[in-house]
């Protein structure tokens, strides 16, 4: 293996959680293997040059604040329609608006329909599985932990990002200029803020950890955010047709894209989706005390969350409800070493793995993805509303903007 690999590279594949270890192989995928590993390990030294450049010019000149409007303007309206913007800024904006002649805009909303058939339990699904059981992820937490999150608070956290898959997976959300497509870039923007942010900190150590918000990492993020609730949806009863799942790995495809990640990492199928999610799992899946730093704050965040009636009943039976859905999926060793209870029955996916297996049915007839995605949408929203008051705006809550200017 090279000896450039930053040192959280494990030296060998890591165990992969239980359920894609289980699809993986009855979709027959093969373990990840040597020359695929160590390359794994070696984009961990990898950002995203093309934003990256943004950053870095929009800091060496005026500064981020009063460029910041300009990147903003042509999110909304192109940048056709912001004539004093730099040559960088154009540069950036003729590849992401020059969409690949590969997407099919059939296929993004269909993702979207199906995703949004999974209501609030798909968001239950990334929020316990997802996001929680990614906090085994250590490398990554050092990212986190640099950049605020225990200051933040898991709960907005998972809200903003909430928000941003709401948005890529609304109707036309990834449409031209749609707000999905907004969402995405004002993310990527955010990243590479994060990534010259903490690289300048005097505690980063590259050899040790690799470039912040790398390659490897960011495609973790994606598959694990679009393509691991989809699998998961399954050991709830959400279940959808073969053609659905394919819309949902070219959704995945296309807003990886838009979010920087390089085209070897990016899923061509819905069965590639999973190696990709298996691979990158073997390789960063090291939990340490870091993972129980993150993780424990999410069984609490139900707590504080928001009832018309009857809050502390309900809040309480919340929080029992999301510890059931990590326990029945992540299993109790992962619970352990994440330093989550470890003794929460799974009763809420036993109670609702035959109501959802009615509905994804009745999905199947003749107009019954779109009830069943209006329905789901209108859920999704409410949950939303529960675990924030006010609405979330991607990227409020950071202030690394400021330590750029």
């Amino acid at each position: 293996m090279s000896t450039d690999i930053p040192r959280r590279h494990p030296a060998s594949p890591r165990p992969v959680p239980a359920g894609v270890e289980l699809f993986a192989r009855v979709l027959r995928i093969r373990p990840v293997d040597e020359a695929r590993f160590e390359r794994l390990g070696l984009a961990l030294l990898e950002g995203d040059p093309l934003m990256d450049d943004v950053v870095d010019q929009m800091i060496a000149g005026p500064g981020v604040g009063e460029l910041r409007p300009l990147f903003e303007r042509a999110l909304v309206d192109g940048i056709d329609a912001v004539p004093d913007a730099p040559d960088y800024l154009r540069s950036f904006f003729a590849v992401v608006e020059n969409t690949p002649d590969w997407v099919d805009h059939t296929a993004l909303r269909t993702a979207a329909h199906t995703m949004n058939s999974g209501g609030a339990d798909g968001l239950y699904i990334a929020r316990d599985v997802a996001l929680v059981g990614g906090y085994a992820f250590s490398g990554f937490n050092q990212t986190l932990l640099r950049t605020g999150a225990l200051e933040k608070g898991s709960n907005t956290r998972f809200a903003e990002t909430s928000q941003w898959a709401l948005d890529v997976i609304s109707d036309g959300g990834l449409d031209g200029r749609a707000v999905g497509y907004r969402s995405t870039l004002r993310v990527r923007f955010i990243h590479s803020l994060v990534r010259r942010h903490v690289l300048e900190m005097p505690d980063w150590d590259v050899a040790t950890w690799g470039v912040p918000i790398n390659q490897t990492d960011m495609a973790a993020t994606m598959v694990g955010s679009l393509i691991a609730p989809m699998v998961g949806g399954l050991g709830m009863g959400l279940f959808n047709k073969p053609s659905e799942y394919e819309a949902v790995a070219h959704l995945t495809r296309y807003v990886g894209w838009l979010m920087g990640v390089d085209d070897e990492f990016l899923p061509v199928d819905f069965r590639d989706g999973i190696r990709v999610l298996h691979h990158t799992s073997a390789a960063l899946s090291t939990p340490d005390e870091t993972s129980a730093q993150l993780a424990r704050p999410m069984a609490a965040d139900p707590l504080n969350w928001n009832y018309p009636r009857l809050q502390g009943v309900r809040r309480r039976i919340a929080q029992s409800q999301h510890l059931s859905i990590s326990t029945h999926f992540l299993g109790r060793r992962a619970m352990a070493a994440l330093g989550l209870p470890t003794r929460t029955l799974p009763w809420y996916p036993i109670l609702r793995t035959p109501v959802n297996a009615v509905r994804s049915v009745l999905a199947l007839l003749p107009g019954g993805r779109a009830r069943a995605s209006a329905r789901g949408w209108e859920r999704q929203q409410r949950f939303m509303t529960v675990m924030q008051e006010t609405p979330v705006t991607i990227g409020d809550t950071t202030h690394l903007a400021q330590h750029a200017v």
